[in-house]
């Protein structure tokens, strides 16, 4: 067991650490600038193009094998918004000061490109199943773009597999048991405290029935069919992110005049909540660092930027311009960590937990038990009653959205009929992160969801010629309003298909 936590340890180093984050950084940066600073040069066009359309244009199929834009949002929002939206960022908090949240919206600003880059080269190289669905992500763009390069085609399809492979095993950990295992302990301590006596193989009864009951809740849901996990997306993540957002601008309120102080520590420890107080300047060096890598690496566990995981999702759409189903993965990321951590990290900082002079966690408080406290010292149990339940919520939409993305994987690798095997032992391995007690099964699929990130980004790098040429291709036919050949699909057949979905005013 020693060897394998070591063994761990440096592969989640090298997949995290120094390599990793530049990687992810290096790309999203080279993303922003050769769509020259999109999303914020043209921040009207996607907000209009995305928020703006939800209850109209985002809600038409024109596709009758795809989903409308706005549930196919909402349903890779299922795993994007998560428990990293509330005990990731108090996570980064605790660990790396209060700078570690400018660090995140740095990691989300990039990130936006990131996705949107994604998104593009996704629905770019899609294609039908056996089923007729559409099927797309990072495994079709590793091995039809990359490979496409010359002397590259055996590298795309590695590429390809073995980010399949670090999918599947990820999804069982983080997407699965890691989340069910803390919806269980927080349940479970918050309203069935005193009831874990009652012992069953090791682990308590009532561990059991939570699990028993969430396992029968998750497979009404995915053995439904994607159409019945994205029609519950749909209705869920709204009313969960509108619900949880009213809670923190309620908290925000009742502490407002904290929040110049609040904003002023977020920039003032940004290198390190001791990096300012004199020392040795390794010292200072490390734990900037330390605050770099825990904003960073929480901002893309909570967002997914750079895993290439949601892109699977959005590749359903009915979309047919790469483009357009592009930002929607700016709007992803944009609400995810911009709009829902921000407000988190505010309530924490506020709620005076953190010391904002020394930037460190108060006596008596932990990463786990931060927003709860930060909630129940206003709002009293309500408050953390309040959090449970929004941990609850926000990490079983994780497990249904995880779900998709390992059958997908596993359809590539073996087809459509070991696609459906897979949707059975995941859902067999729910009861398992009930009544689990070691940390190690997380912090492996956290390596493992770090190592989906690699093949991935240097995809999108290789391909940054094409990911150009498709976005100066869309504004100016779009934006510019010049008469140019779209440019839809690497497949012909697709293209024209698109084509004629475009003349009749697709978008």
């Amino acid at each position: 067991m020693e060897t394998v936590i070591r063994i761990n340890d440096t592969v989640n180093s090298f997949a995290w650490g120094t390599f990793g984050l530049i990687l992810l950084l290096g790309t999203g940066l080279i993303c922003t600038v050769i769509t020259g600073v999109f999303q914020l040069t043209h921040i009207r066009y996607w907000l209009r193009r995305t928020f703006g359309i939800m209850n109209t244009e985002g809600r038409i199929i024109n596709d009758a094998g795809a989903l409308s834009q706005f549930r196919a949002f909402c349903t890779a929002l299922c795993a994007t918004i998560g428990t990293g939206n509330i005990a990731g960022v108090s996570t980064a908090i605790c660990v790396g000061g209060p700078g570690a949240v400018l660090w995140m919206w740095v990691a989300a600003f990039l990130g936006m490109m990131v996705k949107y880059s994604e998104n593009v080269l996704g629905l770019y190289f899609r294609r039908r199943n056996s089923e007729g669905a559409w099927s797309g992500g990072p495994m079709y763009y590793l091995q039809d773009g990359l490979g496409s390069i010359k002397h590259c085609k055996w590298l795309g399809r590695v590429l390809g597999v073995l980010f399949c492979i670090f999918t599947v095993l990820a999804s069982f950990g983080i997407g699965n048991m890691g989340q069910i295992n803390k919806i269980t302990i927080n349940f479970q301590s918050t309203f069935l405290a005193g009831m874990n006596d009652d012992l069953f193989m090791g682990a308590p009864k009532v561990n059991w029935l939570i699990g028993a009951t969430l396992m029968i809740t998750v497979a009404v849901i995915i053995l439904g069919g994607f159409r019945r996990l994205a029609a519950v997306s749909e209705k869920l993540i709204p009313f969960m992110s509108i619900a949880y957002v009213i809670g923190c601008i309620i908290m925000i309120l009742l502490h407002i005049s904290t929040l110049p102080d609040v904003f002023s520590s977020i920039f003032r420890f940004a290198l390190g909540p001791d990096a300012l107080k004199g020392g040795a300047a390794g010292t200072a060096v490390q734990l900037a660092m330390n605050t770099i890598k825990n904003g960073c690496k929480r901002g893309v566990f909570s967002n997914e930027a750079g895993l290439g995981s949601s892109v699977m999702v959005h590749s359903n759409s009915c979309a047919r311009e790469p483009v357009s189903q592009g930002m929607w993965g700016i709007a992803e990321v944009f609400l995810d960590t911009m709009v829902i951590c921000t407000m988190t990290a505010i309530v924490v900082l506020g709620s005076g937990a953190i010391d904002l002079q020394t930037g460190l966690v108060r006596e008596g408080v932990n990463d786990s038990t931060l927003v709860a406290k930060a909630f129940g010292s206003a709002l009293g149990k309500p408050g953390e009653w309040f959090v449970v339940i929004a941990i609850t919520l926000f990490a079983f939409t994780t497990v249904m959205g995880w779900s998709y993305y390992g059958a997908k994987v596993t359809e590539y690798l073996f087809g459509v009929t070991c696609g459906r095997l897979y949707r059975l032992v995941f859902i067999g391995l729910i009861i398992f992160g009930a009544v689990m007690e070691s940390n190690l099964a997380w912090d492996i699929s956290d390596t493992f969801n770090g190592l989906m990130m690699i093949p991935n980004l240097i995809g999108l790098i290789a391909q940054t010629p094409l990911i150009v040429r498709l976005t100066r291709n869309y504004i100016d036919r779009r934006i510019k309003g010049r008469e140019t050949e779209p440019m839809l699909s690497y497949d012909p057949d697709i293209q024209r298909e698109a084509e004629k979905a475009v003349l009749n005013g697709a978008d």
